[in-house]
């Protein structure tokens, strides 16, 4: 009986620590990762600056607690459908993202060559790709937990300012995602997410979109996108 109920403990626990991994690769977008790819920021992005003021500390978490409220929502046993999570998510996604600045890194400099037509295109397509990431990361009946530090730290470079939380899920350990802010309109939007401190998102991503629009442009890269996000509601 012991080593009957030992085996199930483990069980459970392996399936927490694997859904612990899935959590954070989503995060991360491994899945958009060529092999081999390193996808770290500068060590300095790593490093702890100087502690940002109270206020300017208030104005970056802000929309961070937005982001969190709203994925506490759509893990509600009674969220609803895949769609109708999306639509929880959608406008705090638009509210607070820079998701025009988050797609011009994760593409490059060919990002400025694209015609104000196609940028709209690729950007109506990232946004519900992003938003059905979420949507798939955080399912409902979830148990994922947020813990938001409400002293920021300013980046070394950039002007930006970084936000550091945790996440995670039951009795598994928690796992490091930052946030890098930028000044947007009298408060601060999403620029970059750190996953476990220095893995960027956009870095991540940046191999797979930057190739795809290579190889097949932009219609190439927005039927990636759309076939993820596809994916990410049906998941």
């Amino acid at each position: 009986m012991t080593s009957v109920t030992a085996r199930t403990s483990r069980a459970t626990n392996e399936r927490r620590s694997a859904a612990r991994r899935t959590l954070c690769a989503s995060l991360a977008l491994a899945a958009l990762m060529a092999p081999g790819a390193a996808a770290l920021v500068s060590p300095a992005m790593a490093q702890t600056g100087a502690a940002t003021g109270g206020a300017a500390s208030s104005a970056a978490v802000a929309p961070i607690d937005s982001l969190y409220a709203v994925l506490r929502q759509i893990q509600a046993p009674t969220s609803g459908t895949p769609d109708a999570r999306a639509a929880m998510v959608a406008p705090v996604i638009d509210r607070i993202f820079d998701l025009s600045t988050v797609l011009h890194n994760s593409i490059g400099m060919r990002y400025t060559t694209l015609s104000s037509d196609e940028q709209t295109k690729l950007l109506a397509a990232f946004r519900k790709f992003t938003v059905a990431r979420y949507v798939s990361s955080f399912k409902k009946g979830g148990d994922a937990r947020f813990t938001v530090n409400p002293v920021t730290r300013p980046a070394p470079t950039g002007g930006s300012t970084i936000v550091n939380t945790t996440i995670g899920g039951g009795s598994d350990s928690a796992t490091t995602i930052n946030y890098v802010m930028m000044p947007s309109g009298g408060g601060y939007r999403i620029v970059d997410i750190l996953l476990n401190g220095h893995i960027s998102q956009v870095a991540a991503q940046r191999a797979d979109f930057s190739s795809t629009l290579a190889r097949g442009g932009v219609d190439g890269l927005v039927t990636l996108l759309n076939r993820k996000t596809a994916k990410f509601l049906n998941d």
